[in-house]
This record gives structure tokens, sequence and C-alpha cells, in this order.
């Protein structure tokens, strides 16, 4: 499915019917795609004789070797040598493979020379010039596709209005995004004392298209000489490749367990605020019918989900949840969820809400 950019909201509600939640998946193993920036002809940033390809390649192949020490990965990489995979493309070996993760790795660079440090970038809209320009420059790797015009409906990666359409297509998926992004960033600035520029959301196409949570990594700005050859080094590259591959495997013992060997630092579970939780016992668990995630903080109306009533929401550090109805017994609740899909929300599932956390009931 290709996005509609004349009619972003009917791509994002089709695309959203469609998509599996991550934390509805039941694969065996835990899949992820490492997806090694540019290649072949597009050569990524060049600086100082640093070649952006061909550190992204070899960073990506040995954060696989170290997840692969683990069983319960499956690894597929979107390239394992110098060759060009369309931007379309990388995505789509994502979601064939009904994947976990999607992870990008890239090297960063601007015309002065002295910015430096890392940033992880999620889906979503930015005001921010400089980030801006990141979009702008990963984005431009459509232009040495053949038709690319027609392939992507019109979409110019150089021009800031077509951004616009670049849309947040699984809001539900955006915080475990956002946990991965921060805990490779927490090992990057912790573990190696790199300077980090943060988490980040912006327009990029390659996470655009992924049904599952993503992230694309800078690891650092070519431009800048002393990192440059920090990132160019066998030694930079283990380095950086051993905490993207640690905070990868935190993020899932946090969302899936099961892990051979644990990281080295403990995961802390996210706390959250309630409101309009009720009066009962904050001891006991109550079903609510998730209905959507957001950004956005919405007031609690009807008319602002569906004409449904009875909607409360909680707050993360990150993003709104909104839940309808709140009841003890899970017959009612499935029958809670029955009406809100009925009401046009075809991916609400029940959660258990307990002591301000919420756990998804299957």
């Amino acid at each position: 499915m290709k996005f509609n950019y004349k009619n972003p909201l009917l791509s994002i509600v089709l695309i959203l019917v469609l998509c599996n939640s991550v934390f509805s998946q039941k694969n065996n193993s835990f899949t992820i795609i490492l997806d090694a920036g540019h290649g072949g002809k597009d050569p990524g940033n060049m600086y100082h004789g640093y070649r952006e390809k061909e550190i992204a390649l070899k960073t990506t192949l040995k954060v696989g070797s170290y997840l692969e020490n683990d069983k319960d990965f499956k690894i597929i990489y979107t390239r394992t040598s110098d060759v060009f995979i369309e931007l379309e493309k990388r995505p789509k070996i994502a979601n064939k493979a009904n994947a976990n993760l999607f992870v990008s790795i890239h090297c960063n660079s601007v015309k002065n020379n002295a910015p430096s440090g890392t940033e992880t970038f999620v889906m979503g809209l930015s005001r921010s010039d400089m980030n801006m320009e990141v979009a702008k420059n990963e984005n431009s790797v459509i232009l040495f596709e053949n038709n690319y015009k027609e392939k992507y409906q019109g979409f110019d990666p150089k021009k800031p209005e077509s951004l616009i359409g670049l849309t947040m297509m699984q809001e539900e998926n955006l915080n475990s995004s956002i946990n991965l992004a921060t805990k490779i960033q927490s090992n990057f600035t912790n573990r190696l004392k790199r300077n980090s520029r943060g988490v980040k959301q912006q327009p990029l196409w390659v996470l655009d298209a992924a049904y599952m949570p993503s992230v694309l990594i800078e690891l650092g700005f070519l431009s800048n000489k002393t990192e440059g050859a920090f990132l160019n080094s066998n030694e930079g590259q283990e380095k950086m490749a051993r905490q993207i591959a640690d905070a990868i495997i935190k993020y899932k013992n946090e969302y899936f367990g099961g892990a051979k060997y644990s990281s080295i630092a403990s995961v802390k579970p996210e706390n959250a605020n309630n409101k309009n939780i009720g009066s009962n016992n904050a001891t006991d668990s109550v079903y609510k019918v998730q209905i959507a995630v957001s950004t956005r903080e919405l007031r609690l109306v009807s008319s602002n989900f569906k004409g449904l009533k009875n909607v409360s929401s909680m707050r993360t550090a990150n993003f709104f949840k909104y839940m309808y109805g709140e009841t003890s017994d899970i017959n009612e609740a499935k029958k809670l969820e029955k009406e809100a899909k009925n009401k046009g929300f075809p991916d609400a599932f029940i959660v258990a809400v307990k002591d301000g956390k919420t756990s998804r009931v299957n």
C-alpha cells in the first residue's frame, strides 16, 4: 500500500486497520530488521574521506552479530553489502516479515564542521530547522530511484510542504519507538560519553511505512573530523554497535521478556499519571478499552471520540492514552470493546488498569 498524499487521512485509516500492534504479535522469535542506510550509487554523507554508506553497513552488521548470540532473535538485514536498496523497499521488508522492530542506522553531517553528537529519530513532525534538514537529507535518497515521481506520488524530499504528508501512521507504537530511542541515546551518553542531541520526531519516509515501532539512528557527524574518525574506526563501530544492541535487548526484555541474557542496566517501569480513573481502590484491577493514543491532549467530550461517552485518559511522559468505559467484569469489557469498534475504532482493545499502569488483555 502506498501513502495517499491527496487524502492522507484515508491512507492512515486504511493502514491502521491493516496493521497489528506490536503488543499483539505472537512470533516465536523476536524479529528485528536492521537497515544500513544508503549503499551502492547512494553514498550518503561524505566528509574528510569518511563515507556514510560504509560506516552504516559495518556498524549495522556488528549490531546484528551481537544480537545473533541470543537464539530468541531473528535478524533480517535490508542489505549486507554495498548495494542500492530503494527507500520504498526497506520498510516493506519489515512489513512482509511481520517484524517486531525496525532499526535504521545512518551518519549525520552539516556544512559547519563544529556540531557533533548522536541523535535518534522516531516518526513525527517537528518545527526544528535543523531537524527538517535531516529529514530532507535522509529522504533525498528517493531521487536516486527510477520513476520516483510516479512511485512516491509527487512527493519531493526537498520541499517542506511535502513533508507535512508524512504523519504518524501508528500512534499506538509511538511510545514504543520513543522508549527504544531513549534507551539507545542513554547508552551512548552514559556509557560512551558521546554528546547527545536527544530523541526527536521527524517525517522520515523510511519510518513512515513501517508497521511496527521504528527508529532511525544518527551515529554522529562525519563533518566533525574527530567524530568522523571515531565512527570510521573499527573500535568506534564496535562500541556504538554494542550499545545499540544492548538497548534493543533491554527493549525486548521490557515488552516481550524471555531474553537469553539480560542487559547491563535494569529496566524500570514507566510511571504514568491517571486522569478520570474513577473511585475504585488503586490496588484493584479494572478493565477499560483503549481506543486511541495521541501526542496531543484532547478534551474528554464525546464529540472528540465519535460519540463515545465515559472516556478517560492516561498520560505518560510522551503521549496520552484514551480509554472507553470501566468495569471489573471481563465479559462486560468485551461488550465495551465491541461498542468501540462499531463506533469507528477498529483497533480498540481491552486493557487491565492497576496502580496507574495498563496491560493489554488478549
